[in-house]
């Protein structure tokens, strides 16, 4: 179902001319003069452009982020800067119908989804501002003959590099730029070249709050430019990226100069397993939009449906059914329940999965571009395919679009053997009415998230994370704030 609702909100402001890159708390034209266009993927035309930074724009913002670190900021108290991400807090959400709107704007996402990302948004800042006092002095008991005191403290690594995704910098930005003011670490963000909008508009906000010049700096531009220029750059002492299994590998080489601290959050190939006893009146809705959500592309989407032979039939029928209720359109529009897809070339990927999988298995729902006003831009219809086996291309590879692949199994054995079939180990779901069954295979699935009758739900303060090749360290919760610090014990002679 197309969505043609033309009550849409008026462009902000914001989006026009041309932006430039946040560097030592100034915003400068990058060092090759060059400018990328931002394309509404909803219409396919170009709204403003960004700039193309590269490895010289690089070099003045890591320097720019180490004058930050080593000045003023680092003499910060916990207090003052636990202020700070409050005003931060408060400020981003006097704007936050802006921001949606940027963020809907830029890649596509339905309104629906970007001003339920305020509470969220809320929650993450206010959890990072609980955790100023990360660093606190300990002072343990020690062994040594002798009087010695001795204290232990946890330290900011220093400089933090991020490069983030286009699939929601709204919420990715906030993984870097959250325990870095909390920490009192100072941070360079790359966002993706296909949505950097929101990141420049918060970054504009973050300043208006009083974060001093230096402790956040964006470079915008082409991950093979300014993204492998920060993964390779001395002067990073950690780097968290968000992004694809290969790009990861080069950055891990990359990093080897000084041995720089990595987070990565990979892809996902997420199993979402159905049992004949799961209620279908919720397991078939959340389950497709444990897919759909965000046009399919979610690192964590439960692409792989497992369904119990004994209700494979009905499952596919219903979620054929409900697939067809589904409003794609315009993100602008309010009605619109799954937007495009980011980009033409992410377009052309989606539509190569689907010609692969019509050979492979049963296209039974979507698979096709909508027509009429949705034309021009880069939508796909929701896709489910049924009879899936789970050594076919589309059941083994990351499509990062709304395609579905229903594959049966019979008994929880063979549903937790398919499931773990996988170099990925993301995410998971598992829809059951039997609390012994709930427990066996969640614990049972290899992957850092699962949920169980319900799906992609996410508490900041309990974070996520990865194993298997969909990545290592763990955004969000305690453990994020102090991977952002190291260790320093201290002996003092008290003889």
């Amino acid at each position: 179902m197309t969505s043609q609702n033309h009550d849409r909100p008026e462009r902000p402001a914001f989006v026009q001319g041309a932006k430039k890159l946040l560097i030592g708390g100034r915003w400068v034209d990058p060092a090759g003069g060059e400018q990328i266009a931002a394309i509404n993927p909803a219409t396919g035309q170009e709204m403003c452009r960004i700039a193309r930074g590269d490895a010289r724009d690089v070099d003045l913002a890591v320097a720019a982020a180490r004058r930050a670190f080593e000045g003023d900021w680092s003499r910060w108290t916990p207090h003052q800067r636990r202020k700070l991400l409050l005003k931060v807090h408060d400020l981003v959400l006097d704007h936050f119908e802006e921001l949606a709107l940027i963020e809907t704007l830029d890649m596509g996402a339905p309104l629906s989804r970007t001003r339920n990302l305020r509470e969220w948004t809320s929650q993450v800042l206010q959890f990072y501002a609980s955790q100023c006092d990360a660093g606190t002095v300990a002072a343990p008991r020690n062994s040594l003959p002798g009087h010695f005191l001795t204290l232990k403290q946890m330290m900011p690594v220093g400089v933090v590099g991020g490069i983030i995704p286009w699939n929601g910098p709204l919420i990715g930005l906030w993984w870097i730029f959250g325990p870095a003011l909390a920490t009192g670490c100072t941070a360079v963000l790359k966002p993706a070249e296909d949505a950097s909008l929101s990141v420049l508009r918060v970054s504009e906000l973050m300043l208006e709050a009083g974060v001093p010049e230096g402790v956040i700096n964006v470079v915008t531009g082409y991950g093979h430019e300014a993204g492998q220029a920060l993964a390779e750059h001395m002067g990073v002492d950690r780097l968290a990226f968000t992004g694809s299994v290969g790009t990861a590998q080069a950055i891990t080489r990359a990093s080897a100069g000084n041995l720089k601290r990595l987070q990565m959050e990979l892809g996902g190939k997420s199993p979402d397993i159905v049992f004949a006893d799961a209620d279908l009146d919720k397991a078939v809705p959340g389950a497709a939009m444990g897919v759909f959500t965000n046009t399919g592309q979610v690192c964590v989407a439960g692409t792989r449906i497992f369904v119990q032979r004994a209700i494979h039939d009905e499952f596919v029928a219903r979620l054929k059914e409900f697939t067809a209720t589904i409003r794609v359109g315009d993100g602008c529009d309010p009605q619109t329940q799954v937007g495009p897809l980011v980009s033409q070339r992410q377009l052309e990927r989606v539509q190569h999965y689907i010609g692969i999988g019509g050979g492979e298995a049963e296209l039974v729902a979507g698979g096709h571009r909508p027509g009429g006003e949705l034309a021009a831009g880069f939508y796909v219809e929701p896709t489910v395919f049924a009879n899936v086996r789970n050594d076919m291309t589309i059941a083994r590879e990351e499509i990062f679009g709304p395609v579905a692949s229903v594959i049966p199994f019979d008994d929880m054995d063979e549903a937790l053997r398919l499931a773990n079939d996988t170099p990925y180990g993301l995410a998971g779901g598992v829809w059951t009415q039997n609390l012994g069954t709930a427990h066996k295979v969640a614990q049972g699935i290899r992957a850092g998230t699962v949920w169980v009758n319900c799906y992609g739900v996410l508490d900041p303060a309990i974070g996520f994370g990865g194993t298997k090749m969909s990545g290592y360290g763990w955004k969000g919760a305690r453990e994020h704030v102090e991977s952002f610090l190291y260790p320093k014990a201290t002996y003092i002679n008290l003889d």
